[in-house]
């Protein structure tokens, strides 16, 4: 039998009628089973209920105690099964091998690499909470052949200091192998900053301070976090500042790194208006590229008018545009 869903609820559906199981039919109803030993071989078992009994002197049957069947430890497979073989698609497993496997340890750092990015993917928690109970839930321990044992919240921090040398070379290989498997553009970048507060005093990370504050703490020091995506929402790449930096200070470092890592070309930028300033948008159009920004308020008053006639076209539902032409400059 199996369970379908029908309009009406759920419902039991028939796949095949075997019969009754009784002495004169036992023959008839033989069926085998495929049973693996310790040494990973295989041979057909017949098939017995523990209420028939089997022919005398069989070897080969083999007979099931239903009252005795359980289930134990029952384990996560398919999304695991999906990360681990992203993980290879993208090539991450020799990335890692390559830049993390050279010094000897108990366990190779590019697969516990693999489970933190993994556990990302599916159930993104904590590295503790990776230990005690994402991990020894799921079947990587069968996937990337690492018993639980060895994966300690110790080992997982250690892990992630160790892959933190690798940013740069990281990023690009992900820009260059996701682009190969899923034509990827990274013509358009979307730019935006958010931060992360601490609740201590944080005194051995000189890049904490206290600034504006995203999460309404303002007596708590932040970091602020730059991230950079392509139009599909792919990480391009991120940065790190002084929790009090100010956003739009942040424009021009981001040009000439995204420059130092993927080379000069024609970007198109688009930003809010808390990263807009002259000075970044001339910062923008000095390296050949452009940009789609909002506007600032206090430059919205000269637009007023245009605005304001009924002229807008609509590209696509609930979404209307204008161009308005700004004086003596090439821009709309």
């Amino acid at each position: 039998m199996e369970t379908v869903r029908r309009p009406s609820g759920p419902r039991q559906r028939t796949l095949c009628y075997l019969g009754e199981l009784n002495s004169s039919a036992q023959a008839r109803w033989l069926k085998t089973v495929e049973v693996f030993n310790e040494q990973g071989e295989t041979e057909q078992l017949k098939l017995f209920p523990s209420h028939i009994e089997p022919p005398a002197n069989d070897p080969q049957v083999v007979r099931v105690l239903v009252n005795r069947v359980r289930l134990e430890r029952t384990r996560q497979f398919g999304t695991c099964f999906l990360g681990w073989e992203l993980w290879k698609r993208l090539e991450l497993d020799g990335f890692f091998q390559q830049a993390m496997d050279d010094d000897p340890a108990e366990v190779p750092w590019s697969r516990v690499a693999a489970v933190l990015a993994i556990n990302r993917l599916c159930a993104p928690g904590s590295e503790l909470a990776i230990e005690e109970r994402w991990y020894p839930s799921t079947a990587l321990e069968d996937l990337l052949d690492l018993d639980e044992d060895k994966i300690n919240d110790t080992r997982l921090y250690r892990c992630l200091d160790r892959m933190l040398p690798h940013k740069t070379k990281l990023e690009q290989h992900l820009k260059q192998r996701y682009g190969e498997l899923f034509g990827a553009e990274f013509d358009v970048l979307l730019y935006d900053l958010t931060s992360t507060y601490v609740e201590g005093a944080a005194e051995k990370n000189p890049m904490m301070r206290r600034g504006y504050s995203r999460d309404h703490r303002p007596d708590c020091e932040q970091m602020v976090i730059a991230l950079i995506v392509n139009r599909e929402g792919f990480p391009f790449s991120y940065e790190t500042f002084d929790g009090n930096r100010a956003d739009v200070s942040t424009m021009e470092t981001i040009l000439r790194m995204v420059e130092r890592k993927y080379g000069k070309a024609r970007r198109i930028w688009v930003m809010d208006r808390g990263l807009v300033s002259e000075e970044n948008l001339e910062a923008i159009r000095r390296r050949g590229g452009q940009y789609l920004v909002g506007t600032p308020r206090s430059q919205m008053k000269q637009f007023e008018a245009e605005l304001l006639q009924d002229d807008w076209r609509q590209v696509r539902p609930g979404v209307e545009v204008k161009q308005v032409a700004i004086r003596q400059r090439e821009e709309m």
